[in-house]
């Protein structure tokens, strides 16, 4: 019997101090990280490049950024030296 009261005791002290640890610990405040957004690939820009029986150029250019067509085109009439 001295045995099964000794362990009843453990029992309860060590479920009473953990009582007292969760209630220390609930004012713990989590917060929730913003979803991290997915980044599409950009695609690259199509260039469809044309040439006339008088051997002059031109182009169609297609894409999802304008900022990156308008480049290309730039850089297009560059290379070409088109005005």
């Amino acid at each position: 019997m001295g045995f099964l009261k000794g362990m009843i005791i453990i029992f309860l002290t060590l479920w009473c101090t953990a009582i007292v640890v969760a209630a220390e610990r609930s004012d713990i405040q989590f917060t929730k990280q913003p979803e991290i957004q997915q980044v599409r690939p950009q695609k690259p820009v199509k260039i469809k490049l044309h040439r006339n029986a008088k051997g002059e150029y031109s182009w169609d250019l297609n894409g999802d950024n304008v900022d990156e067509i308008v480049n290309t085109d730039k850089k297009l009439r560059r290379l070409l030296k088109i005005q």
